[in-house]
């Protein structure tokens, strides 16, 4: 089977991993308490939405560092996010399975992070 042309940002495998945990993060945020509204629920979103708009930032650039320097951008974010999913955990935000279904597709876009990272210092 023939790989398709990486074209677009959107075409990384990584990218659209990270677009679904963005709308995970969301859909799962909507049943927190509302005082949090401006608390984790805003901390989470932000770092969810910053993996794949840092990802799609790096790509635009015009020197492989730079790319190198925003997937470390957005590796941060993912581990951010990963924190703040267990912090939610803790408070009861989210039951385990919850949090584990949200932390698998995070270690999921990780590791496909990591490879893109690894291929690119190649």
């Amino acid at each position: 089977m023939k790989e398709k042309a990486v074209r677009s940002y959107r075409d990384l495998i990584v990218w659209q991993k990270a677009m679904e945990l963005v709308v995970e993060i969301y859909q799962r945020t909507r049943a927190f308490p509302g005082d949090e509204m401006f608390g984790l629920v805003s901390q989470m979103r932000r770092a969810a939405v910053s993996i794949p708009s840092n990802i799609a930032e790096g790509y635009g650039r015009s020197s492989t560092g730079e790319y190198k320097q925003f997937l470390g951008h957005a590796r941060g974010s993912l581990w951010e996010i990963e924190t703040q999913i267990l912090i939610a955990q803790k408070l009861n935000y989210l039951n385990d399975e919850e949090a584990s279904d949200l932390l698998k597709l995070a270690t999921e876009t990780g590791r496909i992070l990591h490879g893109l990272l690894s291929s690119l210092k190649k």
